[in-house]
This record gives C-alpha cells, structure tokens and sequence, in this order.
C-alpha cells in the first residue's frame, strides 16, 4: 500500500500546483482577492504532499520491497542502510522526485515567509512557480512513474551502482538539486516580477536569500562531487571536464554572475536587466543540464540512460519554460530600466565586467559540451577535452580573479584611477614576490600554473583589504562573506595551479618489501591481504610511507569487488589510500596483480602521486560556501532581529 499512497499523494499535490496555477492566473486578471486567497495554502499544502510521496519512496527502499520496479532496479536488500535510503535519489525516477521535492517545499516557504512583496508580485511568482511544478508532475506521473509496480516482484533487487555505493552519494546529489531548485525559485521571482512590473529593489532583496541559498548548496555540491571522484575513482584527478561535470558548472557560473548583479539592484537600484536575464539564464542552464543527463545523449557515470521518449518529454519542457520567459522579457523589454547610472570605472562597473567573464566562461564551457553531441547526431564523432577547456576558459577565469581584486576596492558609482592604484601595492607586493620566487626557486612551471599562483597571491591579499583599518567586531557579516569567499577563491586557485605545476607520479610493478620513492616519500609495499566488506570483497595493500624527517604513515588502498547481481558481473573499483600533510596529499592505488614467470602473482601495481597543496581545492570550496552562509546570514539580519528582541525584553523587564 505504501507505493499506492505515494502515487496518490503525487496525484494530488499536482492538483494543487494545477489550483495554485489557476486561481493565480484569474487573479492577476480579474483582481478578485478571495482568488489571491487561495494561492498560498494550496502552494504550502502542495510542498507538504511531494515530501510525502518522497517519504514513501524511501521507505520502499528501507524495506526492499522488490515488488517496486524502481527498488528491484536500483537496490539489494544486503546493501547497508545508508545506501537503501541515498539509493531512493540515485536513479532517475527518484532523483527527479526529490527535485519536485525540493521545488514543492521551496514554494511553501516563499508562501509562508515572503512579506516584501506586493501581493500581485508573490501571487505572479507562485504561480510561475507552480507552472514549473506541474511540469515535472507531468513528467513523472505520466512517463516516469517512481511507484510502478512488477507483474511478478523477483526475489532481491539488482543492486545499486559500485562507483554510488559511497557516502557521497547521501551529500552530493541532494546540495546539488537543492541548489538547481534554488534557482528555479529565482526564476519564478524574475517571472513574477516581469508579469507586474515590479522590477526594482524589492523584488531583487525578495530574491537574493535564495540566489545566495542555491549558490551555496551549488559551491558545496560540486566540491564534493570533485573530492567524491578524486578517491573514488583511482585516476587522481580532480576534474576531467566531464559533460556532466560541465553541466553542473554551467549553472554555478550564471549564479556566481546573478549574485554579484542581484545584489547591485538590491542596494543601489541598478543593473535591473542583468538581474532579470541573469535569473532565466541560470534556470535555462539547469534545465539544459538535466536534459542532457537524462535523455540519453551521454554514457558517463553520472548519466541516466533512458529511453529517448523521455528526452522527448524534458526537450518539451525545457522549451515551454526558457522559451516562454525570453517571449515574456522581449514583451517587457521596455519597461525594465537599467535604473541608476555609474561610470565604468566603479564598483558596478567592475561587476558588469565580472557578469561579461562568466557568461562568456558559461557560453565556451557550454559549446564545448555541447558541440560534441552535435557533431554526433550529424554522423560525425568528435571528442573535446581538458585542453580545449584549459586554454580558453583558463585565461579569462584568471582576468575574472584580476577583476575581482579590483571590484570591493572600487566606489559606488564613480571612482579615481590613482586611488585604486594606491589601494593596491600590498597585492602587487604579494603576487611579485610568489613570481619571483616560482621563477627562481620553482624549476620549469607552465605558463598558466606560474600565472595562476601568482594571481592567487594578488587575490589573497587583496581579499583582505576591505578589513583594513575597520574594527572587525563591528564589520557587517555580508563584508565578512565577501572577504572570506574571496579568500577562498584564492586558496582554491593557489591549490590547482600548485597541483598541476608540481604533481609527481610512479606508476610500479612491486614486491613485497620493495620500497619505492616518490618525491621526499619512500613508500614500502608491505603486503596484501583478503578483507570483507558489508557487500563487498576486497584485497587491502598496506603501505608504509615514511617522510625524510623519519616520521612513518600506514596507507590501505582496497581493491574492491562487487558479486554481480541477478545474473549481473562482477564490478571491480579502486579505493585510493590517501595521506594528508600541509604541502599536499600522497595519493596511493592498488592495481591488478602482476604474474611472474612462474605463473605466481607476486608481483602488483602500484600508482602513487605526490599531489602539492591538493587539498587547498576543496579547502577553497568549503571556504566560498561559507563566505556565502554568513553574507545570507547577515542579509537575512537574523542577528539584527535578535539584537532587537533582547533590547525589547531588556526594555520590558526594567520599565
């Protein structure tokens, strides 16, 4: 009964995104306020019902009901818990039930919280947002049902993915949708706003939390989808500029130029159409990612291989919903003013600037990804990579650091070329000093490395400056998350020029008791022995690395295997061993064995990499996002209405 009730709720949540979509159309059309009444509860009710449907599916999954085809398709019921219930979103049904998840419960809180706007606005973008619900009820109801039931329910499932059985698969797809679903509600504001004519300041502070809100879910999901490959899958990259990597990408770059432009129309009532098309804009991107992951197009790990009606089906929304807000903003065109001027040499003008970068990094990124599967439906099989993306995303995303310094030193509106100069030779100072001492000290660095730790250097020290002679206690909180994602821009930075100038790599064949060497490390190859996991088995290296200071590290690399289930293969995958120090990561794999001539493998190969100040990426991740957390936390002016509350009751208790 349990996936009959979840059908059944999803049935009626679509009803009431199909009420909340209605009532709020006839009500920006003939004024009627008992309409305008209805908008609200039925947006609220709508977010509750979806998170039941999801709360059932993952029951199903707890309970292995294998006579749900979805559960018999993606689980085992010896599979631990933790897997049973992240594998109810690692899969196609499921992971677009937790997105309708996540949209539903975002409408409910602009329903319950937003009190900025006038009442037509808040209406408009419930409705917007509703349309967008309705979709992807329609999507999953009529061609993707997550409670489909078998004729006849096998007697166990077909397990879940080897390479998904991680707990990254509980983190990073969730942040990830939470912050694609942030930008639909961004969307719907933009959509809301354009429907009234209410493009001004309002609208904008209405939109910022959830710009900032899905930004940072973005930030953290993808830094921990990159850590999540980086020891998962025993290549010791990072980032390989995978399409779905991109596609992912892609959405954090228009929300990293919506969030600088909201905030300017926010506080100084300027760059109102960049705010505007930025917020379509980063909602189209994830609309393109999620058609691309799942209608086929691609074969990657992170892809849903499904049947093309389906594509068909997310082609056809996609459509809809981009092509109907550029068809509303062309209509609208004339009534979205730029409102106040600035001269080009400001802090808005900076901003236009850093906009230009990361549309024009979007768009490049964008081509690469796409240009491919083009080429493909034309007969013609091309392949476009990381050096494609490294020479032409990789010098303008450098320009957009340089611009980034200049911007918070800059003044609203109109500045002085002299006066920014004399802000600037502590930065100077610091990037002149790390060239020089790469350049004398560093051996033979590639140019964009050498460039990208420079700037790096530029970029840290100057992230600091908006600090300088203020007294820190009394800074704004929104100053402090500027300055400190700015910071972790250029850890972030400093970590992947410094990785890929630097890195050293053995690739060996080696013995028990064979010491080999890697950069100051000797790695002794001790032994191999059998290990059982929860639903696994795996052959576990021990490896003992030891520091010219004399100081000894033990590292475990496993080489697991997975049974294969329902008549399924084997899968084998990599578990890298990974030792952390403060100028990087020693990163060890344990391959296949070696034969000798005797026939006896007593031989097995070994990967080891040297990676300098790897660990500074996702350093600099974890650092933006939390830059991000306290700008939201400040612009949210929770700790002013706590202020203002202990005063009011210090007031009450001593009158």
């Amino acid at each position: 009964m349990i996936a009959e009730l979840g059908l059944a709720l999803l049935w009626m949540a679509a009803a009431l995104a199909c009420l909340s979509l209605v009532a709020g159309s006839l009500y920006l059309r003939n004024g009627k306020s008992d309409l305008a009444a209805l908008v609200r509860p039925a947006s609220v009710a709508q977010g509750v019902l979806t998170a039941a449907a999801f709360a059932m599916l993952i029951a199903l999954f707890v309970r292995s009901d294998m006579s749900v085809e979805l559960v018999a398709r993606n689980s085992h019921s010896l599979k631990p818990m933790l897997f049973k219930v992240a594998g109810a979103w690692g899969n196609h049904e499921g992971s677009m039930l937790l997105w309708l998840t996540i949209l539903g419960l975002s409408g409910a809180l602009v329903a319950i919280f937003e009190k900025r706007l006038r009442q037509d606005t808040l209406v408009a973008t419930l409705a917007a947002q509703a349309a967008l619900s309705l979709g992807f009820f329609a999507f999953l109801l009529f061609s993707s049902n997550p409670f489909k039931r078998l004729p006849i329910a096998p007697p166990d499932g077909q397990g879940l993915n080897p390479l998904l059985q991680d707990p990254g698969l509980a983190f990073h797809p969730p942040t990830l949708y939470v912050g694609y679903v942030g930008l639909s509600v961004a969307f719907s504001f933009a959509v809301g706003a354009l429907i009234t004519r209410e493009i001004g300041p309002a609208f904008a502070r209405a939109m910022r939390p959830w710009v900032l809100g899905s930004w940072i879910f973005l930030t953290l999901g993808i830094t921990a989808g990159s850590y999540w490959a980086y020891y998962e899958l025993g290549w010791g990259g990072w980032w390989f500029w995978d399409p779905v990597e991109n596609v992912s990408l892609i959405p954090w770059l228009a929300g990293a130029a919506l969030l600088h432009s909201v905030s300017v129309t926010a506080t100084r009532n300027a760059l109102r159409a960049w705010t505007v098309m930025l917020a379509v804009v980063a909602f189209s991107m994830s609309m393109v990612g999620t058609f691309i992951v799942r209608s086929g197009l691609l074969t990657s790990v992170h892809s849903f291989a499904v049947d093309p009606e389906r594509g068909t089906f997310l082609l056809a929304l996609m459509a809809i919903y981009i092509g109907g807000a550029l068809t509303l903003f062309a209509l609208r065109a004339s009534s979205v003013a730029e409102g106040k001027k600035f001269a080009l040499l400001s802090r808005e003008g900076s901003l236009v600037i850093n906009n230009l970068l990361l549309t024009t990094i979007l768009a490049l990124v964008l081509l690469g990804t796409l240009y491919p599967i083009i080429a493909e439906a034309m007969g013609e099989k091309i392949s476009v990579g990381p050096p494609y993306y490294n020479k032409v995303a990789g010098p303008l995303a450098l320009i957009l650091c340089l611009v980034m310094v200049a911007g918070p030193l800059l003044a609203w509106r109109k500045d002085d070329g002299r006066k920014l100069w004399s802000r600037l030779p502590a930065a100077i100072f610091a990037g002149s000093a790390v060239l020089f001492g790469l350049i004398l000290f560093g051996g033979k660095v590639g140019v964009l490395p050498l460039l990208g730790m420079t700037i790096a250097g530029i970029v840290a020290v100057a992230s600091l400056a908006p600090l300088w002679g203020r007294n820190l206690r009394r800074t704004p909180l929104p100053t402090w998350g500027m300055v400190i994602a700015h910071f972790g821009v250029a850890v972030a930075l400093a970590g992947m020029a410094a990785e890929s100038a630097f890195i050293k790599e053995r690739l060996v064949a080696a013995a028990p008791g064979e010491t080999v060497t890697v950069d100051d490390f000797a790695v002794k190859f001790v032994g191999v022995r059998p290990i059982a996991g929860p639903n696994y088995t795996a052959v576990e290296g021990t490896l003992i690395a030891t520091t010219p200071s004399g100081h000894s590290f033990t590292l475990r690399p496993e080489a697991r295997t997975f049974p294969g289930l329902m008549g399924g293969a084997p899968t084998e995958t990599n578990e890298a061993a990974l030792l952390t120090r403060p100028g990087g990561q020693l990163y060890a794999v344990l391959g296949q064995p070696v034969t000798g001539a005797d026939g006896r493998a007593d031989r097995y190969q070994l990967r080891l990499w040297w990676k300098p100040l790897v660990w500074w990426i996702w350093l600099g991740g974890a650092l933006i996002a939390i830059g991000a957390a306290l700008s939201l936390l400040g612009r949210a002016q929770l700790l002013a209405l706590w202020r203002s509350h202990r005063a009011r009751k210090a007031e009450g208790r001593y009158a």
